[in-house]
């Protein structure tokens, strides 16, 4: 039975750290990534960080310590510290208490990096994901006018406000239902 220590982002920091495990060191990574990307977003918990495609490499550096990049979904992002300090946990839990953990700018995050699944979990929360572009390498850019509504279904969405509960979404209206929803705005 998990406490209500660790159900806090950053919560595994207070826990005895590990002896790193055995295995190849491609092993170790692999784990140490996935356990990463399943830290729940701090202002989405509906989403993970592998949903949102924000852990950009997990790695060993040159000094032999592992490092984990991450690229913040908004420039300024709030909730950039609390992942951190929640990945730092992940880090000393698997024995690597002096891991490093660094933002990365570029390449910038998009919302082409959100996942089919966190895509599905942002719907099913009531937020709209964005469009995902068809088709691979080079493309035309398409013009998504409105959302369509998670509730409903319908494309007779307006906007409401460019301000949502977190920066990095706003607030739309469907006319069809008349429900609000917010939005995952890009960059």
């Amino acid at each position: 039975m998990s406490s209500p220590e660790s159900a806090r982002p950053g919560a595994a920091a207070t826990r005895s750290p590990q002896p790193p495990e055995e295995g190849t060191t491609e092993q170790r990574l692999s784990e140490l990534r996935a356990a990463v990307e399943e830290l729940p977003d701090p202002e989405l918990p509906v989403v993970t960080l592998g949903d949102l495609g924000v852990v950009h490499a997990v790695r060993i550096g040159a000094d032999g310590t592992p490092e984990v990049e991450l690229t913040p979904t908004f420039l300024g992002c709030p909730a950039m510290e609390v992942i951190e300090r929640a990945v730092r946990g992940v880090l000393a839990e698997a024995g690597h208490p002096a891991g490093r953990v660094r933002r990365v700018l570029v390449p910038a995050w998009s919302t082409e990096r959100i996942s089919e699944r966190g895509r599905r979990r942002l719907a099913e929360h009531g937020i709209a994901p964005p469009g995902r572009p068809s088709g691979a390498g080079a493309r035309p850019v398409t013009l998504e006018l409105a959302p369509s509504c998670p509730h409903c279904g319908s494309p007779a969405t307006r906007p409401l406000s460019p301000f949502g509960a977190t920066r990095c979404q706003s607030i739309v209206l469907c006319t069809a239902c008349r429900e609000t929803f917010a939005q995952f705005r890009a960059g």
